[in-house]
């Protein structure tokens, strides 16, 4: 089912939406050559405390087959696109580092997501994360009261496609509500005048994540989270929370 939001429940999730901007950019801040993803996931657990906030993606089981997921925040560094565990694992001057968090707030949820170069930075780096943001807005300005789901999955995939990337529907945008994944699915390409239809208080997640080498294909490590490319060429993800509204799209991920 897809819920509507009043404004004032829109309010709540803004309030959310500002707490996930600020462990992403105390992420960010953070992130060096030598710092390790469990130390970013510390930081990320502060701000969350200090805020109040819980996570939704800790613990977060969303198969019985899947383990419970270890982490406040996923961090996936170069060929790995989505859900990267904390891990150990050093940061190196040159990585490209993606960040997706999430904060729940008094019952509603926000979910937002950068991708960033450690160091010293890969033009390659920055025209693949440049790519992505440029979808990320054109599919923000898709979503419009008027407009369908399929609308916002066009607008992002074209840019994507323009831009050499890979891209993969299997996983995508979403509902966010009282919790992080809710109806609809927001695939990051698809056909215009499709899809669900676009109202005045729907919440989703508008999310791509690209693939450098063209292709579409990906694998899953045996942690069962873990999602690389299949080719090893790098990823970018970016991600804003967005309400349809009368008055146009709210971003409500932004920092206050």
């Amino acid at each position: 089912m897809i819920e509507l939001r009043t404004p004032g429940e829109l309010e709540a999730m803004r309030a959310a939406g500002a707490v996930v901007a600020d462990v992403l950019a105390a992420v960010r801040a953070a992130a060096a050559p030598g710092v390790r993803l469990t130390q970013l996931d510390g930081v990320a657990r502060d701000v969350l405390a200090d805020a109040g906030a819980g996570s939704p993606f800790l613990g977060y089981a969303p198969h019985a087959t899947t383990p419970p997921f270890p982490g406040v925040v996923c961090l996936s560094v170069n060929d790995v696109a989505l859900h990267g565990i904390p891990t150990t694992r050093e940061l190196e001057d040159g990585d490209l580092l993606s960040v997706d968090a999430g904060a729940t707030l008094d019952g509603w949820v926000g979910d937002s997501a950068i991708t960033f170069p450690v160091g010293t930075a890969r033009p390659e780096d920055l025209a693949l994360v440049a790519t992505a943001e440029r979808a990320l807005a054109a599919g923000i300005a898709a979503a419009v009261v008027g407009n369908r789901v399929g609308d916002v999955s066009a607008a992002i995939g074209a840019v994507g496609r323009a831009g050499g990337c890979g891209i993969n529907t299997d996983q995508g945008g979403h509902g966010v509500g009282r919790t992080m994944h809710e109806a609809p699915h927001v695939p990051n390409e698809g056909r215009a005048g499709r899809g669900v239809p676009l109202r005045a208080g729907l919440v989703i997640a508008i999310e791509p994540w690209f693939l450098a080498g063209g292709s579409d294909g990906y694998r899953v490590d045996a942690d069962g989270w873990t999602l690389r490319s299949a080719d090893g060429s790098r990823a970018a993800h970016v991600e804003h929370t967005v309400a349809v509204t009368e008055d146009g799209p709210r971003i409500l991920t932004l920092p206050r």
